[in-house]
C-alpha cells in the first residue's frame, strides 16, 4: 500500500513539474481556480458527507459539483459579455463585486484557519491558540509576498503548493481505491446511515457550497489573461475538482467509518490511519499545501477586484493588505465551522448577484435557469446551516 501511494504521488509531481506544463498559459490560467476549488474540499468534506448523508454522501456531493457549475456558467457568461476591455461596470455588478470582495476575506480565513489546524495537529501545542498564532503568521507571509512582490509572485508560490497538493491527493486516491477494492473483496464495504435527514439534510448541503467555491477567480485575472483564457480555466478548473471530489468521497464513504465523537475539522487524518501510516503525514502537508494556494488563489483575486472597483485608485496591493488585516481579525473571533457556514453564505450572495446579471442580459431557456439558479444561491444564503463541530 505505501509504495504505491508514495510512486503516484512522486509520478504525478513530476508530471506536473514538466516544464512544458508550467509554462503553458491555459494550465498556467487553471491553477488560481483549481487551487482556491480543491484547497478546501477534499481536506473537511468527505468526513462531513460522511456523517451527515451516511450512503447518500456521493450524491450530496453530485449536486454540489452541479450547483457550482451552474453558477460558474452564469460568472462565464458574463465574463464573454464584459470582454477584455470592460466598460464602467454597471450598479448591480458593482454590488456583485462588492459581496465578493466580502466574501473573500472570509474564505481566505477559512482557508488559513484550516492551515493553522493542520499544522499544530502532529506538534505538542494543541489548542486553538496555537493555530491562530499559526494563521495569524502566515497572513503575514502571504501578505509580504503579495504587497512587496504583487501577483506573479504570488502566482509563483500559488504553483509550487498547487503541484505538492495535487501529486499528494493521487497518492491519496492511489490508496483509497487499493483499501476500497481489499474491503470490497471481503464483504467489509460499509453503508453508513445519515446523521441529517429532509431539512436539515438540505441546509447542511448549503452550508456547504464553500467548499466548492473558488472558481470565480478567474472572472478578476484580466489583467494577466484574456477573456477566452479565463472561461476556459475556469471550466477546466470546475470538471477537474469535480472529478477528484466524486472519486474521493465514493471511496471514503464506503470503506472508511467516521470516527466516533465531535466532527473536527482534523478528522480525515485519524480515517486516513487505517489506510497507511505514510497518509497522515502526506495529508498534513497536503493540508499546509492546499489552504496556503487556496488563500494565496482568493487573495490574489481579492486584488484584482479591488483594484477593479475603486477603478484603480487603490492598487491591488493595498487590497492585499485590507484582506490581511480583515481575516487575522475573523481568525480571532470565530472558528472553523462558524467560517464555513458564513463563506458559504456571502459566496451564495454573490452567486446570486452574478445570476440575476447573466438573467438580466440573457434570453430564452437561459434567462430562466439564471434566475432559477439566483433563487437557489438566495435559499443557500438565507437558510445555510454551519457543521456542529
Amino acid at each position: 500500500m505505501t509504495p504505491l501511494i508514495l510512486i503516484t504521488a512522486l509520478a504525478a509531481g513530476a508530471l506536473l513539474w514538466l516544464p512544458g506544463l508550467r509554462r503553458h498559459d491555459s494550465w498556467r490560467a487553471m491553477i488560481t481556480p483549481l487551487a482556491s476549488i480543491i484547497g478546501s474540499g477534499f481536506l473537511v468534506l468527505g468526513p462531513i458527507l460522511a456523517h451527515g448523508y451516511g450512503t447518500w454522501a456521493p450524491l450530496a456531493m453530485a449536486l454540489l459539483c452541479l450547483a457550482a457549475w451552474g453558477f460558474g456558467a452564469a460568472i462565464r457568461a458574463n465574463i464573454a459579455r464584459i470582454g477584455d476591455a470592460p466598460a464602467r461596470a454597471s450598479l448591480p455588478e458593482q454590488i456583485a463585486s462588492g459581496l465578493l470582495a466580502f466574501a473573500y476575506v472570509i474564505s481566505v480565513s477559512y482557508y488559513l484557519n484550516l492551515f493553522g489546524a493542520f499544522a499544530v495537529e502532529l506538534s505538542p501545542w494543541q489548542g486553538h491558540t496555537p493555530a491562530r498564532l499559526v494563521t495569524t503568521a502566515v497572513f503575514a507571509v502571504i501578505l509580504g509576498l503579495g504587497y512587496t512582490r504583487g501577483f506573479k509572485m504570488l502566482e509563483r508560490a500559488e504553483y509550487i503548493t498547487v503541484t505538492l497538493k495535487l501529486a499528494i491527493i493521487a497518492g491519496l486516491l492511489a490508496g483509497l481505491a487499493l483499501f476500497f477494492t481489499g474491503a470490497a473483496r471481503q464483504d467489509a464495504l460499509i453503508l453508513p446511515d445519515p446523521a441529517q435527514q429532509g431539512l436539515g439534510a438540505l441546509t447542511l448541503g448549503f452550508g456547504l457550497l464553500v467548499t466548492v467555491q473558488g472558481f470565480e477567480t478567474a472572472r478578476y485575472l484580466g489583467q494577466s489573461y484574456n477573456a477566452r483564457t479565463r472561461i476556459a480555466s475556469m471550466r477546466q478548473a470546475q470538471l477537474l475538482s469535480a472529478a477528484i471530489y466524486m472519486v474521493y468521497v465514493a471511496l471514503l464513504v464506503y470503506a472508511l467509518p467516521v470516527p466516533d465523537g465531535d466532527l473536527s475539522e482534523t478528522a480525515v487524518i485519524a480515517m486516513m490511519q487505517q489506510v497507511s501510516p505514510l497518509l497522515p503525514l502526506m495529508l498534513i502537508a497536503a493540508a499546509l499545501a492546499a489552504q496556503f494556494s487556496a488563500a494565496v488563489a482568493d487573495t490574489g483575486g481579492a486584488g484584482g477586484l479591488v483594484a477593479e472597483l475603486s477603478h484603480h485608485r487603490i492598487t491591488p496591493r493595498q487590497g492585499y493588505l485590507v484582506l490581511c488585516l480583515a481575516g487575522i481579525a475573523l481568525t480571532w473571533t470565530a472558528d472553523v465551522f462558524q467560517i464555513i457556514s458564513l463563506a458559504s453564505r456571502a459566496f451564495a450572495l454573490y452567486y446570486a448577484a452574478q445570476c440575476a446579471i447573466a438573467a438580466r442580459h440573457g434570453q430564452g431557456p437561459r434567462r430562466l435557469l439564471w434566475g432559477a439558479l439566483m433563487l437557489l444561491a438566495l435559499a443557500i444564503a438565507i437558510t445555510g446551516q454551519p457543521v456542529e463541530g
